[in-house]
């Protein structure tokens, strides 16, 4: 286990029962975007030839949501630093906010309208800015 990023069979072991997708944050703010009325994709990719995933996606409107993790994307308020291993896990937060950058961009750029949000926002809050934002979109 020499090149891993685990320090411990039981660290590895731990990090792999992270999920990716259906998150507590992500299941609040999808119920809360649904008791709005919309309906949405989920993990699903806004542009088919991209392979990133969005958390709700609403194609018509053209509105991609992403609710990233504090930890994983680096929130400047709740960020913080991995003890073990820590030039590792630093340079895999540094991809992941220029991912995030670059997949922004390029949905902007093809017509999308990114929305982000980290996983300690107020869902309900968050649910009424993307309701706003997918009605002013959808086409009329």
């Amino acid at each position: 286990m020499s090149e891993s990023w685990a320090t411990s069979p039981a660290v590895r072991k731990s990090m792999q029962a992270n999920k990716s997708r259906d998150t507590k944050p992500e299941v609040a703010m999808r119920r809360a975007v649904h008791a709005l009325g919309l309906r949405y994709r989920v993990s699903a990719r806004p542009l088919p030839n991209l392979r990133r995933t969005a958390d709700m996606v609403f194609r018509g409107a053209k509105v991609a949501v992403f609710v990233d993790g504090c930890f994983w994307h680096g929130c400047p308020q709740h960020h913080t630093m991995a003890v073990s291993n820590r030039t590792y896990w630093a340079n895999k937060v540094k991809r992941n906010v220029d991912r995030d950058s670059e997949t922004d961009a390029l949905l902007l750029e093809a017509g999308w309208l990114p929305m982000r949000f980290w996983e300690h926002e107020d869902p309900v809050l968050a649910a009424q800015e993307i309701a706003a934002a997918v009605r002013a979109r959808r086409p009329a």
